[in-house]
């Protein structure tokens, strides 16, 4: 498979490093790397890598990822060509102030710029979700959100490449949104239709700026990091456990606990993916110890599994 792949798809590259399209900015490379045109050539692909058993996976923004350092024997794709990442507005006077409107979002849009724009255009139902990375595809198959919302609340319906590499279109009601979660997993999600509702941009911008300030003065935005690295425990919060477990600062070779929020990790330079797992590691010890919590891990880790997790394809690190 390698060989045809690459001598005849430009779009497919052999030995490409992947920790400087991580926010973490560790890891290896992948085996190859794939930026398809279109979503036909990505249904192609899907069916080749199925056919030919070669494990495929998905990088979206680089954001709630954490990549082995031994790197990833499969093909990584990213849908950052035009057509994957394309927005189409409604017009502005398809709504009254509260009317609902339909805008369509490639599986390869960023996130933070689409979030941006919907409130300079005066549509609402994205502010909350201000400062969280990745794509449109990304953030929609974990369900990303927090305090102010999640995505689950305007995703009307999504086009996604399966696992066959069949096109399928699902309405948002054949999806099982949970936390940080969907029933998407193996899918590739092309593009996404949202329902916002018309208001006024001032108003929007004023509860936008409010987020993203909270946020900002909240977490480590000024040092590299994935998101959040535990999802919350049934009424708790993953990150006040590991501050009361006194590991804010807490450091395992380049890795650390932000001070800033200790659901965070942050990197250094020459920080490994290994180092990041060990100290993962550590947190769980303790918090399980300590409060009898299991911490479950948010971000998805490539290559490896990380020390108490469920079984999952990959090399125990």
């Amino acid at each position: 498979m390698g060989g045809i792949l690459i001598e005849q798809d430009e779009w497919i590259r052999p030995a490409e490093p992947l920790a400087g399209r991580t926010l973490l900015r560790v890891g290896g490379p992948a085996r190859w790397l794939a930026q398809p045109p279109d979503v036909e050539h990505l249904a192609q692909l899907v069916r080749r890598c199925r056919n030919d058993d070669v494990d495929l996976y998905v990088l979206g923004g680089g954001a709630n990822l954490l990549v082995s350092d031994d790197g990833i024997d499969g093909m990584v794709v990213r849908l950052d060509a035009p057509s994957f990442r394309r927005v189409k507005w409604p017009v502005s006077s398809t709504a009254d102030a509260g009317g609902e409107a339909v805008v369509s979002a490639g599986g390869g849009a960023d996130m933070l710029r689409l979030v941006v724009e919907a409130v300079r255009r005066g549509w609402a139902g994205l502010e909350g979700l201000a400062g969280i990375p990745g794509t449109v595809g990304g953030c929609i198959r974990m369900n990303a959100g927090g305090c102010w919302g999640q995505m689950a609340d305007v995703v009307a319906e999504v086009t996604v490449v399966d696992r066959d590499g069949q096109v399928r279109t699902l309405g948002a009601e054949a999806i099982d949104f949970g936390y940080r979660t969907s029933s998407l997993a193996g899918a590739i999600v092309c593009d996404a239709k949202l329902v916002l509702r018309r208001d006024d941009p001032a108003r929007l911008r004023e509860r936008f700026l409010s987020n993203w300030q909270q946020k900002k003065a909240a977490q480590p935005f000024n040092e590299p990091s994935a998101g959040c690295v535990f999802k919350n425990p049934p009424n708790a919060s993953a990150g006040a456990l590991v501050d009361r477990a006194g590991l804010k600062g807490a450091r395992v070779g380049g890795a650390r606990v932000s001070e800033k929020h200790a659901n965070f990790i942050v990197t250094a330079p020459g920080a490994t993916a290994g180092d990041v797992l060990s100290l993962i590691a550590l947190i769980r010890e303790r918090v399980a110890q300590l409060f009898d919590v299991a911490l479950e891990l948010e971000i998805e880790t490539w290559g490896c599994v990380a020390k108490g997790s469920p079984a999952a394809p990959g090399r125990a690190c």
